[in-house]
């Protein structure tokens, strides 16, 4: 993210509300033919555009027609989720265009089918919620029908809206149905999900609190700040391991090798293995959202380090312990809630940070089992994350108001939060 950042211009964001489904059997076997059909056009598209050249966004749309008449279960899927599978695709090989223009590194990200799918997308038509949000009905062919909401977010007000209204008067602050700019249905371990993507203006005034911090994440510590604070690293992974493997120990004997299908008993152990992964999953997103919301409202600077984590998991002897951490988790979150609140976030080169002395200057060279930095030109002593966040500190500062200074680290924060949905940041 760039120093300087109009936050007048990104405060109209996308949010995303999940709430759990209720239904029927019946039910949930039509969501799954639709997530299926919805795959379907989405590789089919893939293809199209691998076969014929000059293929376009438009063309994808087009070709979905064709897809409809063609096969009578790509009918029963809502037109305008059609067009959602094609737009999934388009946005995989736009994704392809970019890098390769850019010239990234490495391999290009060349589009690839989906064996797994678990969402189907509806756009503006398809589905009807009720009078009091409390359900949603999907009116294509499908025949999913009428879905019971359960969760504590509130369809009828925004967010904003709900603290400036006044007393009595909340009733005017609905959202409107044209805020509601999609609706996914999806499939987890534990059921189904219904998510609403919803057109907010997000910005929220605060206090400034006129301090800056940098901060060094880490294995040992979640992360270390400027000031000499540390968090403990939860470890939710490892804590979790030895049921983790008991259960898919537990699954792997009720595998039998060529059958088809596999015995119920399987598949309830499948299902009772990736429900313990979710519950992990959850404990994890759920804490870095947390530091991350204190972070933010502590402060009204913070830089951090713009590490490659997709290069760093591919060290065998720490994968496991990076993606543990969830440093991607936390940076996500720490982006979304310093432009809800009107806060500065400055990502810096990571390199050296570790080696230099945070005190003179000079580079002490030390390995990753060194865990305290010492100086041999000063005598400066100090915690190696602690010394790492002091001089992720001044990198940052030093880059201030100076426009195009932070290469490795510029995104779009207006692009982040519009591709939430995609993204599925669960708010």
């Amino acid at each position: 993210m760039m120093a300087s950042i109009d936050y007048e211009a990104v405060s109209q964001v996308l949010i995303v509300f999940e709430f759990k489904a209720k239904g029927k059997d019946s039910q949930y076997q039509a969501i799954d033919e639709a997530i299926r059909s919805y795959k379907f056009i989405r590789n089919s598209c893939l293809r199209y555009w691998m076969d014929n050249k000059k293929v376009g966004k438009y063309d994808l749309n087009k070709y979905c027609k064709v897809l409809a008449k063609q096969y009578p279960f790509a009918n029963k899927l809502n037109s305008q989720a059609r067009q959602s599978a094609a737009e999934c695709s388009w946005s995989a090989i736009s994704r392809f265009y970019d890098n390769c223009k850019r010239k990234v590194p490495g391999k290009k990200g060349f589009p690839k089918f989906k064996k797994h799918a678990r969402s189907v997308e509806y756009k503006t038509s398809g589905w009807k919620l009720s009078e009091n949000r409390k359900a949603i009905t999907f009116t294509d062919k499908n025949n999913i029908g009428r879905l019971k909401l359960k969760g504590t977010y509130d369809l009828h007000f925004s967010l904003g809206a709900r603290s400036q209204a006044p007393a009595g008067g909340a009733g005017s602050h609905r959202y409107q149905l044209k805020d509601l700019k999609r609706v996914r249905i999806v499939r987890r371990a534990d059921g189904y999900y219904v998510q609403f993507c919803i057109s907010v203006d997000l910005k929220v005034e605060t206090e400034p609190t006129g301090k800056a911090i940098g901060l060094d994440v880490g294995i040992k510590y979640f992360l270390a700040d400027s000031s000499g604070n540390t968090i403990e690293n939860p470890q939710f992974y490892r804590k979790a391991e030895k049921k983790l493997n008991r259960a898919n120990r537990r699954k792997s004997k009720k595998y039998i090798r060529g059958a088809k299908p596999q015995s119920k008993n399987y598949h309830r152990a499948r299902c009772q293995y990736a429900r313990k992964h979710l519950r992990v999953s959850r404990q994890r997103k759920e804490y870095a959202k947390r530091i991350a919301y204190c972070v933010i409202h502590s402060n009204d600077v913070v830089a951090y380090e713009d590490l490659n984590i997709k290069g760093m998991v591919k060290n065998r002897h720490l994968a496991k312990s990076i993606s543990d951490v969830a440093w991607s988790i936390f940076r996500h979150w720490l982006e979304y809630f310093a432009i809800k609140y009107g806060k500065l976030t400055i990502p810096v080169a990571p390199h050296n940070t570790s080696q230099n002395c945070s005190n003179c200057g000079n580079k002490v060279p030390k390995s990753l089992s060194t865990r305290t930095h010492i100086c041999h030109h000063c005598g400066y002593s100090e915690d190696r994350d602690v010394n790492a966040a002091k001089n992720i500190l001044k990198k940052a500062l030093s880059t201030v108001g100076q426009t195009g200074s932070l290469k490795l680290g510029e995104i779009e924060p207006l692009l982040v939060l519009e591709q939430s949905c995609t993204r599925k940041f669960d708010l």
